[in-house]
């Protein structure tokens, strides 16, 4: 993805940055832990199209 268009890039939500996960083909939002689908290349920034990340997903984003 490319690095400009993520810097502008936030959750619809709550605004937060989101982080690119390129093994998925997401962008995830770890305040809402909500995981936003990439699809061929563009990003689908519909909440009713984001998938709830787990509790570890969660956890290893808060990490870093």
């Amino acid at each position: 993805m490319d690095k400009e268009l993520l810097a502008l890039l936030v959750c619809p939500l709550c605004q937060a940055k989101l982080t690119y996960d390129a093994a998925n083909a997401e962008l995830k939002c770890f305040y809402d832990g909500l995981a936003y689908p990439v699809r061929d290349g563009i990003p689908v920034m519909l909440e009713e199209e984001a998938r709830e990340m787990d509790v570890d997903e969660k956890l290893k984003g808060s990490r870093g």
